[in-house]
């Protein structure tokens, strides 16, 4: 997407996350998105040994925040179909009821550690 203008509505990939924002600027080969919905919550663990929890450094990722901006490639910045973003709060519950699912199709050791990390971060988020 190399034509989007500020105010429009996009989906943006950034780091191991989907989010739903606002395009700030054109920042050449990247856009300053403002977040405004969670399309994907980021994945837990490392992303350089996916699905590994032995010798590696297990990373908590949190999503980013509501309006929160972050410089997104632009090959990583789709149009976003609807007229409005989702809810923020919303949007975030069902991000991680999704990956909490995803994990729970089979049992491992990395399965278990990262819905460990998604429960501490639903306390996190949602008190």
């Amino acid at each position: 997407m190399d034509d989007a203008k500020a105010g429009e509505l996009v989906k943006a990939h950034y780091k191991s996350g989907t989010y739903i924002g606002e395009v700030v600027e054109d920042r050449g080969d990247k856009y300053l998105v403002k977040v405004l919905a969670v399309a994907k919550h980021p994945l837990q663990g490392d992303l350089h040994n996916y699905g590994q929890t032995e010798n590696v450094f297990f990373h908590q990722r949190k999503a980013l925040s509501y309006q929160e901006k972050m410089n997104v490639s632009k090959p990583a910045v789709h149009p976003y179909q609807e007229t409005q973003a989702p809810d923020y709060k919303e949007s975030l519950r069902e991000s991680l009821e999704s990956l909490k699912q995803k994990l729970e199709k089979e049992e491992s050791s990395f399965n278990e550690k990262a819905k460990q990390n998604i429960s501490d971060l639903e306390k996190q988020y949602f008190g």
